[in-house]
């Protein structure tokens, strides 16, 4: 009865030599316990690893990679949100110290911001829909002139 418990409980934990694994029932069926090998719990392991990594730790890296190249890349003219919600246009970009300076409303009031408080660059969002278009635009015309190809010949 005990040796049923301790193998129903923790299968895996028991050893090929205890006394526990080696026991049988009275009708000389296999022991009760841990048949297969522990290989199974290693690939569930490796299983489990992989899919965090495929689903929150790649995705955040990405994410970072993303921004970064985003703050590095800010010039002169952009038009930038910053993550307090103030909208501006880059007057200046100081790379010694790390700051941008925003020229904001209708009085033109400079601000001065560290790179890191960056949210969006609204300027080069407008750029890359822009090149979108451009490139479906360019892949619309090539099959245009592919059907027309195969249609004159």
């Amino acid at each position: 009865m005990l040796n049923s418990i301790i193998n129903s409980v923790s299968p895996f934990l028991l050893e090929k030599g205890s006394a526990a694994a080696t026991n049988t029932t009275t009708t000389g069926a296999a022991p009760v316990g841990c048949t297969g090998s522990n290989y199974t719990i290693i690939i569930l392991y490796i299983a489990i690893f992989a899919a965090l990594y495929f689903f929150m730790i790649r995705p955040n890296s990405k994410k970072k990679k993303a921004e970064q190249e985003l703050k590095k890349n800010i010039d002169i003219g952009d038009e930038i949100t910053t993550i307090g919600g103030i909208c501006g246009k880059v007057v200046a970009v100081r790379e010694e110290d790390d700051e941008i300076i925003l020229e904001t409303g209708a009085d033109r009031t400079k601000l001065r911001f560290k790179k890191w408080c960056v949210y969006s660059n609204d300027s080069a969002i407008a750029r890359q829909e822009e090149d979108k278009k451009r490139a479906m635009e360019e892949r619309a015309k090539a099959k245009e002139q592919k059907k027309a190809e195969k249609e004159n010949k």
